[in-house]
């Protein structure tokens, strides 16, 4: 059999001298927005993409002009903390020098779009100011670490949010390269000097996710990480994590060897042996996962390829010891409790964009609101955000923010319920509309819910504009994964609590034809469906007979 080459990303990266490259005089070069394609992988490490926004691209070609590019930044917030003076100086930054609006992703964290090159070493330093950073946050690295929920929530919550944080630091480069290129610090390595002690000089063959799950709210998908931490609380206390492994969503249409996939349960670990296990599987998929096809190698292709046995006996060699037994845990649903608490409000943020809308001015009212409030704020996995920590004298100030705003305006369970990706015009992968399509499509689909006295249900809904799934799309009871200009793979049968993956309903369907699709299936649900049956398990039990063979 012949030795397949190693990816060009690999060269990258053990070219870079520990993720310099020519990163600080390529951005010294401030005559075109564009940067070299060895800098545009490159400096994904330091937490930004190069991209451009293809609505304009026709128009500026047939002008003889270059692409109309900027920068992604995307900061690291484990388990999605950000205080209201941080969300005040990045709502800044958004107009300083973004596009105006703010992102929440889907890994608890803030993306800013639109800050042009000239002005990246500014915005990194106005971030730095502020306490926070984007190192690792993209790139062959462990990303931002999710966690359940908020602290306040219980003490297991706590501790879930405890560790993301100390998990993030363990797992994070020690490269100096971040602070020489975009906060002017002195460079203290040269040449061959400086080391990852953990990574070593070619990083991970692919990105890394962790999160950290509280049973029963499954608000994090932990099952579509490449390792998660599932809390077994006994007597309102965490005495030990159900470990998981080797998730993923990505995978490319017509590439069979490509594929979503969900987490196998491969033992228990105590609180206190968490950010060793983190550590220890990091370091096997750094010395096993595939370097020759990026495709194939994060971590669920790892475990698929040599066995979950395999898995397990070489954990020991690297850990040192075995993991017993999990233990087994119930969860109830993926999406995110609205009801809010005395001390915390969950606000639904449509597609996750903080932006200003006519009639619907919400970065302003958000702004106010981080202006009273005395506690914290939490971006969920879900895309939406958790005033958290309200304290007796501004909790009315805050409801009547949100009261006289409509924030808390009724929305269908399926709205609540959905979350869409970036996908167009700034995402070069994307095939289809996502954010720009979903809200349109759910409001076409808000009218099949009441005519059908649906309005209620919460029916886990995601859209993505391409396979790779970063709205997890696979595991959601309704799934819309972009397959061209206009047209989706629709998904059935996930579970509610994220536990499944669904299936291929149908293909390449038009966009305008996706109402009256979804109004058939629901109005099937509605006089189907067994007592207390979600819209997952129905389509799931009903799958021979709505697969297009089936009739």
């Amino acid at each position: 059999m012949p030795i397949k080459s190693l990816s060009d990303n690999e060269r990258i990266k053990l070219e870079s001298n520990c993720l310099r490259g020519r990163l600080a005089e390529v951005f010294d070069d401030t005559s075109t927005g564009d940067i070299p394609a060895d800098e545009q992988q490159l400096i994904k490490f330091h937490g930004t993409y190069l991209q451009d926004d293809r609505d304009k691209r026709i128009a500026l070609k047939r002008e003889g002009k270059d692409k109309a590019w900027s920068f992604m930044l995307r900061l690291r917030m484990p388990g999605g903390k950000v205080t209201p003076a941080q969300w005040l100086a990045m709502d800044k930054l958004s107009d300083t020098y973004g596009n105006g609006t703010m992102k929440l992703t889907t890994r608890q964290t803030i993306q800013l779009h639109g800050v042009l090159k000239g002005n990246m070493r500014a915005t990194m330093q106005e971030i730095h100011s502020i306490a926070m950073d984007t190192l690792a946050t993209c790139g062959d690295v462990t990303r931002n670490v999710t966690a359940s929920g908020t602290p306040g929530d219980s003490p297991a919550h706590r501790a879930a949010h405890d560790l993301a944080s100390l998990i993030s630091a363990e797992l994070l480069p020690k490269t100096h390269a971040y602070h020489e290129i975009w906060l002017n610090e002195e460079q203290i390595y040269t040449g061959e000097k400086e080391e990852e002690p953990m990574y070593g000089k070619t990083y991970l063959p692919r990105k890394f996710k962790i999160a950290l799950c509280v049973p029963p709210q499954n608000d994090i998908d932990v099952f579509t990480n490449d390792l998660g931490f599932v809390a077994i609380v006994e007597n309102g206390q965490t005495v030990g994590y159900d470990v998981v492994a080797g998730g993923g969503m990505g995978c490319a249409h017509n590439n069979p060897a490509t594929f979503p996939r969900l987490a196998d349960a491969i033992g228990f670990c105590t609180p206190e042996q968490v950010v060793a296990v983190s550590r220890a599987i990091v370091e096997m998929q750094r010395d096993f996962g595939d370097r020759t096809d990026r495709k194939h190698a994060r971590l669920k292709y790892t475990i698929a390829d040599r066995g979950l046995d395999w898995f397990k006996t070489t954990l020991v060699q690297y850990l040192g010891y075995s993991l017993p037994a999990s233990r087994g845990f119930k969860l109830e649903t993926s999406g995110d409790t609205f009801e809010g608490t005395s001390r915390s409000r969950t606000l639904y943020i449509e597609g996750g964009r903080i932006a200003e809308r006519p009639g619907y001015p919400l970065r302003s009212v958000l702004r106010e609101i981080a202006k009273l409030h005395e506690g914290t704020f939490y971006l969920t996995a879900n895309q939406n955000l958790v005033i958290d920590g309200i304290t007796d004298h501004t909790a009315a100030a805050i409801d009547r923010i949100i009261d006289e705003t409509k924030l808390n305006s009724r929305h269908t369970g399926m709205r609540l319920a959905s979350i869409a990706c970036v996908a167009l015009p700034t995402c070069p992968l994307a095939l289809a509309e996502s954010e720009r399509y979903l809200p349109e499509l759910l409001d076409r689909i808000d009218t099949s819910l009441h005519e059908l006295g649906l309005q209620n249900e919460s029916i886990i809904t995601r859209m993505t504009g391409c396979p790779n799934g970063c709205a997890r799309p696979y595991v959601a009871e309704l799934g819309f994964v972009g397959r061209a200009p206009g047209k989706y793979n629709v998904w059935l049968g996930g579970s509610h609590a994220g536990e499944r993956l669904g299936y291929v309903y149908r293909e390449s369907v038009k966009s305008d034809d996706l109402p009256a699709l979804v109004h058939d299936l629901l109005s099937a649900f509605r006089d189907e469906r067994q007592p207390g049956e979600s819209f997952g398990d129905w389509s799931l039990r009903k799958r021979d007979a709505l697969l297009p063979e089936a009739s």
